[in-house]
């Protein structure tokens, strides 16, 4: 399973953060950023719960 976000999309609410900061994190303008493109099996869940509450819905899994 492969994490993508569209970066110029992200109104920076940090629902992705509090869902995995084992998966995101955000730069200092509160923009998503992805610690990890390949998601482990034991962040599966996590990734597929970021993004089903995306408010933006700027995040993908491929």
């Amino acid at each position: 399973m492969r994490l993508e976000a569209d970066h110029d999309a992200c109104i920076a609410s940090g629902n992705c953060v509090m869902i995995s900061d084992a998966l995101f994190d955000q730069d200092d303008d509160g923009i998503v950023v992805l610690l990890a493109q390949d998601v482990p099996e034991a962040e599966e869940d996590h990734a597929r719960e970021a993004v089903k509450i995306c408010p933006a819905a700027v995040l993908r899994l491929a």
